[in-house]
């Protein structure tokens, strides 16, 4: 299973550094980041797809993270 989550970012520099700040606390949620993406037009818009191993978890990390300066949108995917 994977997670696709947007961040809509208002300033990327200290989201960047608190996302990365927080690695132990994604890989405690059982999230393994795969690829980063920032959008060419909009580069405080970022998007991340991370591998879950533990959906509760993984849930549950989506839910406190309130302290990125972001709004998140997020989606659980399967491969079709």
């Amino acid at each position: 299973m994977h997670l696709l989550a947007h961040f809509d970012t208002t300033d990327y520099a200290a989201w960047k550094q608190a996302f990365d700040r927080d690695a132990e606390d994604r890989a405690l949620a059982g999230l393994s980041m795969l690829q980063m993406w920032r959008a060419v037009d909009e580069p405080a818009n970022v998007t991340c797809l991370f591998e879950v191993a533990d959906r509760p978890r993984a849930q549950g990390w989506l839910d406190k993270e309130t302290g990125f300066s972001a709004a998140i949108t997020a989606h659980f995917l399967n491969t079709a």
